[in-house]
């Protein structure tokens, strides 16, 4: 029994290890890959001096954060300044805890899935956890004692309230579907490519990546930031390592939106010949390429087009998609030949 329970623990222990560095070596990477493709959709080069082809800017850039002056402003609330971006960052990092990144492998003679947990809840566990960031955003606006802070953690505030209800119903036809909360039983019953949800809910998927575009504040729909309004808004009086708090949690957020999204609407790991962490490898990066190629594509929304396209297109349709698919699996209706 104690061999057991040690082994568990090991287990459990590594995968969460293997996660976290796993999770912060992608946020990094993030970043220069938003670099270069908003550098080759703008004819430029992007980054290239730091490494062959610009590979070591992450590296350089978190050195450079590292050592920069943290400068506090003397009007902040420091407690709450200081806890701010603690919890802007690590409800991103825990949402990962449910999401399977390729089934069970013999590795050194222990079977080894990959998931940290699975939680018959999974996608309430998501949903719990990642709405606590906003949190943080609030908290830093309101704490750093200036006016442009205040504004743009308002607006992130109001923002999360507006799609947050629209974001949720856009899953809820993928759980009526499949009849499970598991994420682990949502991608089981994706086996095959022409069993994706995404081709049963197609509205549910587009509006599922748009909400969660605006989720995590993210180009067109950045307006907690908005530079050119809010001179950086939430994150204006943050310096140094908080400041990197702060994206290092957004990019892990748009890490988590693309993994909830490929697992519920994209058959997770599922795909032929190749290993299944590949398959869910590409897949995310796809839609993180997705993220990319919109914010070098529109401008950003101004603030009442933002609120009215939350509550006046995108709940009415997330609305009407729940209350259709509803339907069809009350009536046991089958329209899909695949």
């Amino acid at each position: 029994m104690e061999a057991s329970v040690l082994e568990t623990i090991l287990i459990a222990s590594a995968k969460v290890a293997a996660l976290i560095g796993i999770v912060l070596t992608a946020c990094a990477y993030s970043t220069l890959l938003e670099r270069k493709v908003v550098a080759w959709m703008q004819n430029r080069m992007g980054p290239i001096t730091a490494g062959p082809w610009g590979l070591l800017t992450p590296l350089a850039d978190g050195i450079k954060l590292a050592f920069k002056e943290d400068l506090v402003p003397d009007s902040v609330e420091r407690w709450t300044y200081s806890l701010a971006p603690i919890i802007s960052f690590i409800p991103a990092i825990m949402a990962f805890a449910v999401v399977p990144f390729f089934g069970e492998y013999n590795i050194l003679g222990f079977q080894i899935d990959g998931v940290i947990s699975d939680l018959n809840i999974g996608v309430l566990w998501i949903f719990a956890v990642t709405s606590v960031a906003v949190y943080g955003i609030a908290l830093a606006g309101w704490s750093s004692g200036s006016k442009y802070s205040l504004l743009g953690g308002i607006r992130s505030s109001a923002q999360m309230i507006s799609y947050e209800i629209a974001y949720g119903l856009t899953i809820v036809g993928v759980v009526m579907l499949a009849g499970t909360l598991s994420m682990q039983e949502i991608v089981a019953q994706q086996e095959g490519i022409l069993s994706w949800f995404v081709f049963k809910q197609p509205l549910g998927f587009i509006l599922y990546m748009i909400c969660g575009i605006a989720e995590t504040n993210r180009a067109p729909f950045d307006l907690p930031e908005a530079e050119s309004e809010l001179a950086g808004g939430y994150h204006t009086e943050y310096s140094s390592m908080r400041f990197s708090m702060f994206f290092i949690g957004e990019y892990a957020a748009m890490i988590a939106v693309a993994a909830v999204g490929v697992t519920l609407f994209l058959g997770g790991w599922q795909g032929p010949f190749l290993p299944g962490f590949f398959w869910f490898g590409i897949k995310v990066f796809a839609l993180m390429f997705f993220y990319v190629w919109l914010r070098a594509t529109f401008p950003r929304f101004r603030y009442d087009q933002l609120m009215a396209f939350g509550w006046k297109v995108l709940f009415p349709l997330a609305l009407l998609n729940t209350i259709v698919t509803a339907l069809f699996v009350v009536m046991d209706w089958d329209v899909w030949p695949w």
